[in-house]
C-alpha cells in the first residue's frame, strides 16, 4: 500500500495523544500560576489603598472629636496656636506659617541646586564623573534626619549667627536650609532620569541647527522633560512639607505666627511630635488637636500633589 493510502495504527497515535495530553496539564499549571501572580499583585495594590483609606479614617475620626469643642472657624481664623496652655487657643496659623516658610526655604535651595546638578550629570558630566556623583548623591538620601538635624543646629546656626547679626539660636532659615540640602538628591535622581529619557534625536536636531550643548540642554532637553522635573519638584515639596526631626531640633517647638525665617517657629509636624510623647490622656481635646493639625497637612499636601499633576498633564500634552 503506498504512503498516502497509510492508515496510522493507535501505536502511532498514542504518543501524539500523550503529547497533546502533556502540553494541556503544562498550560493550566502555567494558567493557575498566572492567576496567583494576578491575585496577589492585585492584594497588594489594594492593601496600598486600603492603607490609605484607613490612615484617612483615623485622622477624620479623632479629628471630629477635636472639631465638636473647636468651631472650624475659628480653627481656621485664631492666630495663636496654644492647645496645651491654660487659656487655650486653636489657631492653625502659626504651625501652617512655619511649615510654610521652612519649605520654601528649603525648595529655594533645592529645586535650583538639583536641577543644574541634574542638567550636569545628564548632559555634560562623563560616565566616570555620573557613576561616581550618584552614589553619593543616593547616600546624603540615606543619612538620619537627626543627624540632619543637629548639623542644622550646631554646624549651620552659628555660621548663619556670624553672617547675620541678631539670630536666633532656634530659626527656620538653618533648618530650612539643611532641609533642602536634605532634598536635593531626591530633585537630582529623578530629574536627570527625566532629562536621560528625552530622546537622542531632539538632540541631534538641535545640534544640526547650530545649537551648543548649554543652549539644547536648556531650551530643548529641560522643556521637553519638564513633566518629569516637575514630578521630581512635587516630590521635593511633599518631602519638606513632611519632614518632622530636622524643623524640630533646628527651628524650635514654639509656634509663632510669622514669615521671618530669621525667627524660630513650631511647625505641624514638630507639633505632633510634641504632644504624642505620651503625656496626654487619650480623648482629651489636645490628644486631639495633632488630629486635627495631621488632616490639616494632609490637605495642603493633596493640593501640591492635585497642582503637581495638573502641571504634569499640561506640560506632557505640550511637549
Amino acid at each position: 500500500m503506498s504512503e498516502m493510502g497509510a492508515i496510522e495504527t493507535p501505536e502511532a497515535i498514542l504518543p501524539a495523544r500523550r503529547l497533546t495530553l502533556a502540553d494541556a496539564a503544562r498550560r493550566r499549571r502555567i494558567a493557575i500560576v498566572e492567576q496567583v501572580i494576578e491575585t496577589l499583585l492585585l492584594l497588594a495594590a489594594a492593601s496600598s489603598i486600603l492603607i490609605t483609606v484607613c490612615i484617612v479614617g483615623v485622622l477624620v475620626y479623632e479629628s471630629l472629636g477635636f472639631f465638636r469643642h473647636v468651631s472650624l472657624w475659628r480653627f481656621l481664623t485664631d492666630k495663636e496656636w496654644t492647645p496645651l496652655f491654660a487659656n487655650p487657643q486653636y489657631g492653625i496659623w502659626p504651625l501652617l506659617t512655619g511649615t510654610l516658610v521652612t519649605t520654601t526655604v528649603a525648595l529655594l535651595v533645592a529645586l535650583p541646586v538639583g536641577t543644574v546638578v541634574a542638567m550636569y550629570l545628564s548632559e555634560f558630566a562623563p560616565a566616570w564623573v555620573r557613576e561616581a556623583v550618584k552614589p553619593v548623591l543616593e547616600l546624603l538620601s540615606a543619612v538620619p534626619t537627626v543627624v540632619y538635624g543637629y548639623f542644622a543646629l550646631l554646624f549651620v546656626s552659628p555660621i548663619l549667627q556670624r553672617l547675620i547679626p541678631g539670630l536666633e539660636g532656634f530659626n527656620m532659615l538653618s533648618a530650612g536650609i539643611v532641609m533642602g540640602i536634605m532634598i536635593v538628591p531626591y530633585v537630582t535622581s529623578l530629574s536627570e532620569d527625566a532629562m536621560r529619557s528625552v530622546p537622542m534625536l531632539l538632540r541631534e536636531g538641535a545640534y544640526a541647527m547650530g545649537a551648543n550643548r548649554l543652549v539644547t540642554a536648556t531650551q530643548v532637553v529641560f522643556p521637553a522633560a519638564l513633566s518629569g522635573i516637575a514630578a521630581a519638584y512635587v516630590l521635593g515639596i511633599a518631602r519638606a512639607i513632611g519632614e518632622t526631626m530636622i524643623v524640630a531640633i533646628a527651628a524650635g517647638t514654639q509656634p509663632n505666627l510669622t514669615f521671618d525665617p530669621r525667627q524660630g517657629a513650631a511647625t505641624v509636624t514638630a507639633y505632633i511630635v510634641q504632644v504624642s510623647l505620651g503625656d496626654l490622656p487619650h480623648g482629651s481635646i489636645g490628644y486631639q488637636s495633632i488630629f486635627a493639625a495631621g488632616i490639616t497637612l494632609m490637605l495642603v499636601t493633596l493640593g501640591f500633589n492635585i497642582l503637581g499633576y495638573y502641571l504634569r498633564r499640561r506640560f506632557r500634552e505640550a511637549y
